[in-house]
């Protein structure tokens, strides 16, 4: 796990500028990484017939519209409901007021981030564009891609089972590998709390209202 200090320098920066997250989604479509979990799914064999049962519900999901645009934002912002709930109000608005001081309420918050995040990473990156032209939906489907979506999905339920169950209703939780990079700092911060206590969390949360106020100046 990264340190208090990375964990909340990456939270304040996405708040700031949710545009930031294109330099964390580069990786989406790497075709190395891909071919590395295609390998290590060819050698996971205690697990193949849960990953048989998983790939049948990605098929599903994908043959019902998982991979629009609107289940990116709902994803995203599900997540940020789960960390923004987790501060105190008065956390809460210093933390918003800087960079969204008319914004009122978590609510709204949420989904302006999220919005902006979505809009990021389904229109103005390289992947996008894939899945529009329905490429990403069939590589989803087979190889590399596919076991990459299923072992996220299933390290998330191991390391936050709250992010985990509360995506898997929707089927979020096979989207969660596209927009891990972005959200991931707030799914460490969440761990540290769920494996370190509230006061971590707040050390964290302290963290990022000192990088809010440094850099949104």
């Amino acid at each position: 796990m990264r340190s208090y200090s990375e964990i909340a320098r990456r939270i304040a920066k996405i708040i700031i500028s949710p545009e930031s997250a294109i330099g964390f989604v580069h990786g989406i479509l790497s075709v190395p990484k891909d071919i590395g979990y295609l390998a290590y799914g060819f050698l996971d064999t205690d697990n193949r017939y849960q990953r048989e049962t998983e790939k049948i519900r990605m098929v599903r999901a994908v043959r019902y519209g998982i991979l629009e645009n609107h289940n990116f934002m709902k994803t995203i912002e599900t997540v940020l409901n789960i960390f923004n709930k987790k501060l105190p109000e008065s956390r809460l608005n210093a933390i918003y007021s800087k960079t969204m001081a008319s914004v009122a309420g978590r609510t709204l918050t949420n989904s302006l981030i999220a919005g902006r995040l979505a809009t990021t990473i389904a229109q103005r990156s390289s992947f996008l564009v894939a899945v529009r032209g329905g490429l990403v939906g069939n590589a989803l489907l087979i190889g590399g891609m596919a076991e990459r979506c299923i072992y996220t999905s299933e390290k998330l339920l191991k390391n936050n089972p709250e992010v985990y169950n509360t995506l898997r209703p929707q089927n979020y939780d096979l989207l969660y590998f596209l927009v891990e990079p972005a959200l991931n700092p707030f799914v460490e911060a969440l761990n540290v709390r769920r494996t370190q206590g509230q006061p971590a969390f707040d050390k964290i949360l302290e963290l990022v209202e000192k990088e809010i106020n440094t850099n949104a100046r």
